[in-house]
């Protein structure tokens, strides 16, 4: 089962042939055979056993590793990550519930070397949603089949189609098929205008809010979280605790927990939710009209 005990595959096309040929001498299993080597291991770990099942399956990597050439990996990575899906696959196969190993392990076959596309094929992670998937794998096959085969943004009426075809948002297809463009250096040199020129970096635009008013938000929400801790000062402990429960916690308690906790009826509870709650506002609403007042009278003074 050991991955060193497989044949080793060079990255040249020679080396490929080379492989090819090498695994072709493992002999294919009829079922009754194959069904009694997956006995074996899966009740007496017979790693021989394994290894039978494994080579004789190695055919079936190398196929649909094939299909994996148009991503630009080297296609020895490609089998290698095939072949620890195969072993993956052998390790859990059922023999009793009477289907091939074939049958199951190019599940594993596909999924390992999938993650390995997804890992290595681009810097900028590429996503691992469901959708996302579907996309990478499928976008140059539905491109082909509908003549899209013209390099940059795609037409609306094409996002369209493959976005309904693929039952992806045609927000993701337009953002899937850019970042299948390749990766592109904030340092590629380009012209802007006539007589300008620069690199890609010089002409980013951050969209992101400003320090000013990131500062200026951050520092409102700390008056909004004093002035409700200050108002909650109006609150006793069972209110508070309630109040804190019901109202501030990321995962409230529900009104059954909180009467187990205090011995009073849910609908007590709830009650007394309430009331904390006004009784809170009004000391926020207070507050706030105390601070317009305070204001006033400063804007009276300098008047």
């Amino acid at each position: 089962m050991a991955k060193a005990n497989l044949p080793s595959i060079a990255s040249s096309e020679g080396g490929l042939s080379r492989y090819l040929d090498e695994i072709r001498r493992f002999p294919m299993l009829e079922p009754q055979e194959e069904y009694m080597l997956a006995k074996r291991y899966a009740e007496h770990d017979d790693r021989a056993a394994a290894h039978r099942l494994v080579t004789s399956h190695l055919r079936l990597v190398a196929k649909i590793a094939m299909g994996y050439r148009g991503y630009g990996l080297p296609i020895g990575e490609v089998v290698s990550e095939g072949n620890v899906g195969l072993m993956q696959a052998v390790k859990r196969f059922d023999p009793e519930r009477g289907f091939r190993l074939a049958t199951y392990a190019m599940w594993w076959i596909k999924a390992s070397i999938q993650e390995y596309i997804l890992r290595s094929w681009s810097l900028v992670k590429m996503g691992t949603t469901a959708n996302q998937k579907r996309l990478f794998f499928n976008l140059r096959k539905m491109k082909s089949r509908i003549q899209a085969l013209d390099e940059g943004d795609l037409r609306p009426d094409q996002v369209e189609q493959i976005a309904t075809q693929l039952g992806v948002s045609e927000d993701e297809v337009v953002s899937m098929n850019r970042r299948l463009s390749g990766d592109a250096s904030l340092n590629a040199p380009i012209r802007a205008t006539e007589g300008e020129s620069g690199e890609w970096q010089d002409w980013l635009v951050d969209q992101s809010e400003s320090q000013e008013d990131i500062l200026v938000e951050q520092d409102e929400m700390q008056q909004r979280r004093g002035m409700l801790h200050r108002a909650m000062d109006v609150l006793n402990d069972r209110e508070r605790r309630i109040f804190e429960a019901r109202r501030l916690a990321e995962d409230p308690l529900t009104l059954e927990a909180l009467s187990g906790e205090f011995d009073i009826s849910r609908e007590r509870v709830r009650q007394i939710e309430v009331r904390a709650f006004e009784k809170v506002q009004k000391a926020v609403q207070d507050t706030a009209e105390a601070a317009r007042r305070q204001l006033r009278v400063v804007e009276e003074a300098h008047a």
